[in-house]
């Protein structure tokens, strides 16, 4: 990596670990139920909650509503936007990987 390059763009929403497991989760299927997000990412219901509305306001995720029987349930799913920033993110976070096996087998060599 030169010094006049750009560092890797990261995103800034993403960055959080739930956030982003949240999403990665979610960029690998439609939709998904609140307790399966919830139980995924191992927080409470007030941090799930929390972290949808959050992604909900970037218009990264989108929030559904409705019932399962007479049970009221909210699913979520990533956004064409969401879908892209986690792509960016994920290679923002490898191209700073990469970076540092580079560097670090040049140092080696010394």
């Amino acid at each position: 990596m030169s010094g006049a390059s750009q560092p890797p763009a990261l995103d800034r929403e993403l960055h959080h670990p739930t956030r982003l497991a949240l999403a990665a989760y979610l960029s690998a299927c439609g939709e998904a139920e609140f307790a399966v997000l919830r139980d995924y990412c191992q927080v409470s219901d007030s941090t799930m909650s929390k972290t949808l509305s959050a992604l909900e306001k970037t218009g990264y995720v989108t929030i559904r509503k409705g019932y399962l029987g007479k049970r009221p349930r909210t699913w979520a799913a990533l956004t064409l936007t969401g879908r892209r920033a986690v792509a960016a993110h994920l290679a923002a976070l490898e191209e700073i990987a990469s970076a540092a096996r580079t560097a670090g087998a040049e140092a080696g060599e010394g």
